[in-house]
């Protein structure tokens, strides 16, 4: 089998001298090509050390006879952007990162590549790119940041800032947790979006088996990163491409998983993008039903108790897919060119849990805790849920549907009735909430936040602001079309489709109005107007004269990357992902 780039040598006669003074050697040239891709940058820390394992991935190859090709496309820092107009373009960073691989593997084609990420939006934007180009690939995922004094990690950081707002903590113990919540490289230590991707990207069969979300200092994640490039010219002399691995089995184990770990609801957006990069569809109702009835095991922040770095320490996924093994699909191919099962079966032969277990007992000494692996994965007979851990409700005020992470939401929020109290931003409802404006009993909405709204940015503040006040965190609930950080904590309800910009119910939603929440029947209904109850029949009535009165804003952005995105991108329950909108000018003046 003749390789794709000794192809495009032959038709490119200037291609062999560039590369030649970009420093590649005769021999070289002739050798398998491997783009290495990375989100390797100084933005953030768990981009800032990728270039270590961009150098393994490259010596791996190298030494299976290959050549790396160093490609960077830098990813930005939700939290870096976390309340400021910045987060706006977080997830149309996605996009774009994705766009940059398409183009990076495809101007000049390679044999096969690896892609090294690890967080929010650049996990979720290579794996996507990775389908889009559709070469023989691996993946290394960045790992985790390792917590800080007190086991504080990033998440808490919310908390803090708003016991501070109240009056609660002075400056110094403010400082002392920004001064200590990133002790180190790698994705924030809980199982955030970051996190929650990388796990994904192993539970797909994309990544080898026992690398995801290692510590980012640990020297086998440098080992995993060199395997990686060594198996990326393996796969590239076979022929086995990413669409050969990634099936609709694949995606459901990925979401078996993912309600094992309670991951992100941002999930609920980069699965379905992915997917859809394969040409296969997954939504929210796809979440739904594999979570009904699933078991939920990892005890790790912002719902459990630990921080993320031990999840490696306890098995990482594979201990999670034995706990679960009876309900997931063992015969689904991975890049290892075996399949799932077999996979996990070499792991139990090939000291992989000892090892995890010696770096266990080694984090125990150093922290001065005594956890066994039960502790941080419980096991399928003991397990800390039973149902998953997210939700999608449906309803008048939903009807494309809307997700809840309900592992993070208090039991007396499960069925709730609560008085509408809307917002048109998420500036007036984060003021609204710190001044005590809000009340034990409301359903406080930010709409006009969604994709096409404003690009769909994360409501952290806001969320932390309420779990963080006691009177507020266990009385009232906080509806949106935009989304959540990973971390986020409470009753809290994003993703609403269709989105208020595009004329959804949640737009037409105003103060007093009975909102009716069942996480147990799938519910977000309006149900009563001014605090009094009425038939679905007259709330659809008053829905229709509002309708007609309500008027689309003028969009926020008019120009640049927003206004590319949200002008063209998908509903928030199929993905958010950008389609192909013709006849649109955009005015970069």
């Amino acid at each position: 089998m003749e390789l794709t780039s000794q192809k495009m040598r032959r038709l490119a006669p200037e291609l062999d001298p560039l590369r030649l003074g970009t420093g590649w050697t005769p021999d070289e040239l002739s050798k398998p090509q491997i783009i290495v891709e990375s989100t390797f940058g100084d933005s953030h820390p768990g981009s800032g050390h990728l270039d270590k394992l961009v150098n393994a991935a490259c010596k791996g190859a190298a030494e299976a006879g290959g050549h790396g090709a160093r490609y960077f496309a830098t990813d930005i820092c939700d939290g870096e952007s976390q309340g400021t107009d910045g987060i706006n373009f977080s997830l149309a960073s996605r996009e774009m990162i994705a766009n940059m691989i398409e183009i990076h593997a495809n101007a000049t084609p390679f044999d096969g590549g690896v892609y090294i990420s690890s967080c929010d939006k650049g996990m979720p934007a290579n794996l996507m790119g990775l389908a889009r180009v559709n070469i023989p690939s691996v993946v290394v995922t960045g790992g985790t940041m390792h917590a800080g004094p007190e086991l504080l990690t990033l998440e808490q950081l919310g908390m803090y800032s708003a016991k501070y707002e109240r009056g609660e903590i002075d400056e110094a113990k403010l400082n002392w947790a920004k001064q200590n919540a990133c002790p180190s490289c790698g994705a924030c230590s809980f199982i955030g979006t970051a996190s929650t991707m990388q796990i994904m990207a192993e539970a797909l069969g994309l990544a080898l088996p026992g690398s995801a979300l290692l510590p980012a200092t640990s020297p086998d994640l440098v080992e995993y990163a060199r395997r990686a490039g060594y198996q990326a010219v393996v796969l590239a002399k076979q022929g086995l491409r990413p669409s050969d691995v990634v099936t609709m089995d694949s995606f459901e184990n990925a979401i078996m998983v993912h309600a094992a770990i309670s991951g992100s609801t941002n999930a609920l957006l980069h699965l379905p993008a992915i997917a859809h990069e394969f040409g296969i569809s997954i939504d929210g109702d796809t979440f739904d039903r594999l979570h009904r009835g699933a078991k939920y095991l990892l005890d790790i922040h912002p719902a459990g108790r630990w921080p993320a770095e031990f999840f490696y320490y306890a098995g990482g996924v594979p201990a999670i897919m034995e706990e679960i093994r009876d309900v997931l699909h063992l015969d689904a191919m991975t890049i290892t060119g075996k399949t799932l099962g077999e996979n996990l079966d070499e792991l139990k032969t090939n000291g992989f849990y000892e090892h995890c277990q010696q770096l266990l007992d080694e984090a125990n000494a150093r922290c001065g805790i005594k956890l066994t692996r039960a502790d941080i994965i419980r096991p399928a007979s003991d397990p800390i849920g039973t149902d998953g851990s997210i939700a999608i409700l449906k309803g008048n005020l939903a009807p494309e549907g809307c997700v809840i992470k309900h592992t993070a939401c208090p039991k007396n929020m499960f069925h709730a009735t609560l008085r509408a109290k809307p917002f048109d931003s998420e500036e007036e409802c984060i003021s609204a909430v710190l001044n005590k404006q809000v009340q034990p009993g409301d359903a406080i909405f930010i709409r006009y936040e969604g994709p096409r709204g404003s690009g769909m940015p994360e409501m952290f503040y806001t969320t932390e602001a309420i779990a963080s006040d006691p009177e507020l965190a266990e009385s009232i609930a906080l509806i949106t079309d935009g989304r959540f950080s990973g971390a986020t904590r409470g009753p809290a309800i994003g993703h609403v489709s269709p989105e208020a910009y595009e004329g959804g119910p949640i737009a037409l939603v105003e103060d007093n109005d009975l909102i009716r929440i069942d996480i147990p029947a799938r519910k977000l209904e309006i149900i009563g107007i001014n605090g009094q109850p009425l038939l679905p029949e007259e709330i659809d009535r008053v829905l229709s004269e509002r309708r007609k009165r309500w008027k689309q804003p003028a969009s926020r952005h008019t120009r640049g990357i927003l206004d590319i995105f949200t002008h063209n991108c998908a509903s928030p329950m199929k993905g958010a992902y950008m389609e192909n909108k013709k006849g649109l000018t955009i005015d970069f003046s």
